[in-house]
């Protein structure tokens, strides 16, 4: 990043970045790395498309590092599993940091991709429900939000692309033999 889009970066987002609770995220596994790092990359990507778009560019940089705010990993908790991290991570971050209703529709519809996926395969993760209407990002900023989660995870995967795979095989393999009806 620029030096200038970078110190305004830093100013959107120095109170989170500094915040005891949300530097917890760095103890937590998240796609090969750990949360603080990829929340901070999707934050810098939303941040960068939400100028590219004219979106509002600190909601939509705010959520962007707020989307991922919980503590746990997705199977440690039922609160944090795939679909409802989301909004485990709203509470949170309207806890700690007052986030308007821009930013937590961000936050609360950045797994849409995940919706949709679930909706074209709905034998993975059959236990969590998925409200494809609620989970669909309502604005621009929310859209960008998804977006950059997306494409920062795949990169983030792709260093192990190989495993990601063999394991994604795996899982959906397991998942026909054991649910064939």
């Amino acid at each position: 990043m620029a030096k200038k889009a970078n110190c305004k970066f830093e100013y959107l987002v120095s109170d989170i970045l500094n915040n005891e609770y949300f530097l917890e995220t760095k103890k937590d596994l998240h796609h090969g790395t750990n949360k603080y790092e990829h929340s901070l990359r999707v934050a810098k990507l939303s941040y960068r498309l939400s100028k590219l778009f004219k979106a509002n560019v600190k909601s939509t940089t705010r959520a962007g590092l707020l989307h991922d705010f919980f503590i746990g990993t997705r199977k440690e908790k039922e609160e944090n599993s795939y679909l409802n991290h989301p909004h485990t991570a709203a509470i949170n971050a309207k806890k700690f940091f007052n986030v308007n209703l821009l930013e937590e529709d961000a936050i609360k519809t950045h797994m849409f991709h995940h919706v949709m996926i679930k909706k074209v395969l709905p034998f993975i993760n059959r236990k969590e429900k998925a409200n494809f209407e609620e989970m669909k990002p309502k604005s621009k900023e929310g859209w960008i939000v998804c977006i950059s989660d997306l494409i920062i995870s795949g990169i983030e995967l792709e260093r192990f692309q190989f495993t990601y795979i063999a394991n994604t095989i795996l899982l959906l393999l397991f998942n026909i033999i054991m649910f064939k009806n």
